[in-house]
């Protein structure tokens, strides 16, 4: 893997930009406005950077993450992402994105709504609650006593392998919680969302969640 593709450059977007840089991967970043808008960005991460459209995001990258709000989710191209592993970050705040009836009444997640979209994707949820300033200096090395852990969810098993070793790279643990359904345990307002934990905190923080129903 040397080309990690970013659709969505606002704060976790250009944060994990920043990170694949550092850490020796190309990252082609896209956004809803156009490449011409995303200069500064890519200025700043020097060579292995370079602002595309979202549909050459999608082409270009061994491993996509689509960062965007809930309201984008029609407009990730499906074809070029049949096959790779896309990591899914987003969040479900009624406030930005509306009510969603299926999110509301949690017959979904939204991880579930974007595999919907992006049939033929192996999907994994990842990076969804961890502040984006902490994505580039929470991070120690494998093996770092306390090393903050994410969690990761997903239908396939090597995707979240992928994903796991990324995360390694990056500087965190990760916990795994089981199927894509299972994002849910991660989601805003739950025991772990936000906190700082190591893996064995992360672990119980999301074997205590509840749904919002019985909160």
């Amino acid at each position: 893997m040397t080309t990690i593709g970013i659709i969505g450059a606002g704060n976790i977007g250009s944060q994990l930009a920043r990170l694949a840089v550092q850490h020796g991967y190309d990252v082609a970043i896209a956004n809803s406005r156009g490449p011409e808008t995303l200069q500064d960005l890519v200025s700043e991460l020097g060579d292995r950077a370079r602002a595309v459209t979202r549909d050459e995001a999608a082409a270009a990258g061994d491993l996509v993450v689509v960062t965007t709000p809930l309201a984008a989710i029609e407009t990730i191209p499906v074809e070029p992402l049949a096959g790779k592993v896309v990591i899914d970050t987003n969040n479900y705040y009624p406030q930005r994105d509306g009510q969603i009836a299926a999110l509301d009444d949690e017959t979904t997640t939204t991880a579930e709504l974007l595999q919907d979209h992006l049939r033929g994707a192996r999907l994994v949820k990842a990076f969804n609650h961890i502040g984006a300033a902490d994505l580039t200096t929470a991070g120690t090395p494998t093996g770092t006593q306390g090393r903050r852990a994410l969690v990761v969810a997903g239908d396939d098993a090597e995707a979240k392998r992928i994903v796991t070793d990324l995360l390694d790279e990056f500087g965190f643990d990760a916990v795994d919680v089981g199927a894509l359904a299972e994002g849910w345990r991660i989601q805003r307002d739950t025991p772990g969302y936000g906190k700082p934990y190591a893996a064995l905190e992360l672990e119980q923080a999301v074997a205590d969640a509840k749904r919002y129903r019985d909160m």
